[in-house]
């Protein structure tokens, strides 16, 4: 039988984090620990070493962007998910681009939240196409002297167009059957994107493709 994934709640509502304690205590999940802002996201984190942290945008102090980006340049093990109420939180791709591996709406069904935990546990990024669009168009409506620099030369054309297609969320399955490729090759492209770009997870390959002006929120 396999040890319960360790989940630490980070969220400065007490009820939100009552309601995702009592969710997530049992049945193949165990609650490490709650935080009611980022600073102590980030000490229980670093003591606790849980699984995956469910981690607010907006909290008093210490932010969530901040706390994700300490707990991943301490333990890039700790996967993070960010907790947005979406029309809000304006900074959400800044946490994704500080380490998280995705993001889920604060008020999404019990189910979404479980299977988001375990895919983002087992080191795939959460990603759904449509809310990354509308998350990546805030930033893109920045200026460009704001944006972070991506070299790409390094890529080859396929890794080029590989990474286009995964920042239009496609999985390794659906870009094996659009590209004629076994998934075992894929999973070497996706590797050596990952390798070549220093990114830690697919959310990143993400980001890099927006910033690199690979993909855009209209495409």
């Amino acid at each position: 039988m396999n040890p319960p994934l360790r989940v630490l709640i980070a969220d400065d509502q007490t009820l939100l984090r009552a309601s995702l304690q009592v969710l997530l205590d049992g049945d193949g999940f165990a609650v490490a620990g709650t935080a009611a802002d980022g600073e102590q996201a980030v000490e229980l984190a670093l003591r606790e070493r849980p699984d995956v942290v469910l981690m607010d945008v907006r909290m008093p102090g210490t932010d969530g962007i901040t706390a994700t980006e300490r707990i991943v340049a301490a333990d890039p093990a700790i996967k993070i998910i960010i907790l947005t109420t979406f029309d809000l939180d304006e900074y959400v791709f800044e946490g994704l681009r500080a380490g998280a591996s995705g993001f889920l709406l604060k008020d999404c069904p019990p189910e979404e939240l479980i299977a988001a935990i375990r895919i983002v546990a087992r080191g795939d990024a959460l990603l759904a196409p449509a809310v990354t669009r509308r998350i990546i168009s805030r930033f893109t409506a920045r200026p460009a002297r704001t944006r972070r620099p991506v070299v790409l030369a390094p890529l080859t054309d396929r890794e080029r167009e590989i990474l286009e297609l995964i920042a239009r969320g496609r999985s390794n399955a659906e870009l094996g059957a659009e590209l004629f490729l076994s998934v075992s090759t894929i999973k070497t492209h996706v590797s050596s994107l990952l390798s070549k770009l220093g990114a830690r997870d697919r959310a990143q390959l993400v980001i890099i493709a927006y910033e690199a002006g690979v993909v855009s929120p209209a495409s």
